[in-house]
């Protein structure tokens, strides 16, 4: 049976400041709830230079929803490690660390935008080579001991709360983002759906005699809307769904991914099946249809929807959908 995901975002194209604080008080009520009624997985995205305000900082975000839950593990997917400061960032990891008392994990993604990189000063073209780079320093900061950077001691604290640090998976859609997380010794959690890239992160690990990871291969719809008259609610939140894929198509150009829509207006959207509205006895028809890994991701707040019409959506899926998933 497949896990309940709920993800956030941010995306908030033309709001006010007043009202964009409005959906970050929504989104952390959100995850609260969530926490509470018993999903299985929080996601937290991250991407800059959006003009429609897309999470730029998720461990920011993830703190604030840290304070106010318990028990629903945190990840951050993807967390764009090469456009950080690798020292800071590992401190940042850490005291999330203990505010969620180890409930954060992340992918390590490259992203696929090179306005990005240029915004922080990174080059684009050493991309791989840098979050290599970042991963190591990282993976010795969090021994908490001291040590030696470009002819300066140096030495991160306070250690993780997760020993020895957060469970990190890489991200990517080509073989060499295989080849990365069988090197580390990580897990893998490549954006493309495709079992060749689960073989090759195997033989990988193999051939360099490292256990394997988990491997979660994506599967499922890439965001699920719950509603009892899908008709009403394409025609309510399909807009938002709309901006929500044609933006990403817009940056990801060829880029391969389980989640990459072609669609130009909603009824194609509808028709593609990536952006899914159900009714709870579909939902439950699809959760079924899923392996253990596969996930039924609700985005509530995806493309700007309004808290209003998001609420109904996550209620309905409480009700009507989680007392089945849990029954198996």
């Amino acid at each position: 049976m497949a896990l309940s995901v709920i993800r956030f975002d941010m995306r908030v194209p033309g709001l006010e400041p007043a009202e964009i604080a409005e959906r970050y008080a929504a989104a952390v009520d959100m995850a609260r709830w969530a926490d509470q009624v018993g999903f299985d997985m929080l996601v937290l995205s991250e991407h800059h230079a959006s003009p429609d305000g897309y999470l730029p900082s998720p461990l920011l975000l993830g703190a604030a929803i840290a304070s106010v839950t318990e028990r629903i593990p945190m990840n951050v997917a993807a967390l764009l490690v090469p456009l950080h400061d690798p020292l800071r960032l590992a401190e940042d990891l850490a005291v999330l660390d203990h505010l969620s008392k180890g409930r954060i994990s992340f992918v390590a993604g490259l992203g696929y935008r090179p306005i990005e990189y240029a915004m922080f000063g990174r080059e684009w073209t050493k991309r791989g080579r840098r979050l290599d780079q970042c991963l190591d320093l990282m993976l010795q900061a969090w021994t908490g001991e001291p040590f030696e950077l470009d002819g300066e001691t140096v030495q991160v604290t306070p250690k993780p709360y997760q020993a020895p640090h957060p469970m990190i998976f890489i991200g990517g859609s080509g073989p060499k983002s295989a080849e990365r997380a069988a090197r580390f010794g990580f897990g893998y959690f490549p954006s493309a759906g495709d079992p060749a890239l689960a073989e090759h992160y195997r033989a990988e690990c193999a051939r360099l005699g490292k256990p394997e990871g988990i491997v979660a291969l994506p599967s499922g719809p890439g965001s699920v809307f719950v509603a009892e008259d899908p008709d009403k609610a394409w025609a309510e939140v399909g807009p938002y769904l709309l901006h929500d894929a044609t933006t990403y198509h817009q940056w990801q150009g060829g880029q391969r991914s389980h989640v990459h829509s072609h669609a130009s207006t909603i009824d194609e959207l509808r028709a593609e099946g990536i952006y899914q509205i159900l009714t709870p006895e579909q939902t439950i028809e699809t959760a079924r249809s899923l392996d253990l890994m596969g996930a039924i991701t609700h985005h509530p707040l995806c493309g700007g929807t309004p808290p209003e019409l998001a609420w109904q959506s996550l209620e309905l899926f409480a009700d009507r959908v989680l007392p089945a998933l849990r029954e198996g």
